[in-house]
């Protein structure tokens, strides 16, 4: 019989494997984790229009039951971790929240995506302002690339590490700890990350990999985040294997017909 670390995620699915909920089960997998999850939508690029994103959000009543089971399955106080990707409609962000508050959570990590290039502009901007308003209050550590910083914080614009910090601390207003990513969108020959965690902001920078974006990034941070808290690490250290897995991960990159390379988590 084994007893291993246990971590809930709910998250969208992306057939190609190199992002949402099979990024997430795959680094939970790759760090000693058992991963239980709940689809929040479905993406399926469409090869034969440019790789577009086709959209399906998944039934507010299945992500319900999906809930359902897969918190009934292990007892309370061995899992106390999850993990929030993608959810994609106000609707979904309704259900999900109100899913979550059903326990107390030791750590919840939200990873805020905040765009789907599937939906219409009215409609991103209603998810985004949901799940502002819904989602983010719950989160202990958020995780936004520099986009997702600016818009949370309110900021005009994210153009350096300095900015990123600001970005950060105000973002900290409503959560207690971000990881503000910088990666390849800020000049300068490294990949920083600043962690804030109420009191002080640390940096964690290594060698960009290349200055193209590699998919499944923002996910395998989150998800490996994720999984060293549901070990019991601190954000701190967590942030530290996080970074260090997604390094290798980008430097070992799938390629495929895809335009885009994808993060390999077995690096």
């Amino acid at each position: 019989m084994s007893n291993p670390p246990i971590a809930f995620v709910i998250a969208g699915s992306e057939a190609t494997g190199g992002a949402g909920i099979q990024v997430d089960l795959k680094t939970f997998q790759q760090l000693g984790v058992y991963g239980v999850g709940a689809l929040s939508c479905i993406v399926a690029f469409d090869p034969n229009n440019g790789w577009g994103h086709r959209f399906h959000p998944v039934d507010p009543e299945l992500i319900a039951e999906q809930f359902e089971a897969a918190l009934a399955t292990h007892p309370v106080e061995n899992m106390k971790t999850a993990k929030v990707g993608m959810l994609g409609t106000p609707a979904t962000i309704e259900i999900v929240a109100e899913k979550l508050a059903e326990r107390s959570w030791e750590n919840l990590v939200l990873d805020p995506v905040l765009i789907c290039k599937g939906q219409e502009p009215g409609a991103a901007l209603d998810t985004d302002n949901a799940l502002k308003e819904k989602i983010l209050p719950l989160a202990t550590v958020v995780t936004p690339n520099v986009f997702e910083s600016q818009s949370l914080s309110g900021m005009e614009h994210i153009e350096t590490v300095e900015d990123l910090e600001e970005a950060a601390k105000r973002i900290g207003e409503k959560v207690p700890y971000v990881l503000a990513k910088g990666g390849v969108e800020l000049p300068g020959e490294d990949a920083v990350d600043v962690l804030w965690d109420g009191h002080e902001i640390t940096r964690f920078a290594v060698p960009k990999v290349g200055e193209q974006r590699v998919s499944g990034a923002g996910c395998t941070v989150a998800a490996a985040l994720t999984a060293e808290l549901a070990k019991g690490n601190d954000v701190a250290t967590a942030v530290h294997v996080a970074k260090d897995l997604v390094t290798r991960g980008i430097e070992h990159r799938v390629t495929a017909n895809t335009p885009f390379d994808t993060v390999w988590q077995g690096a």
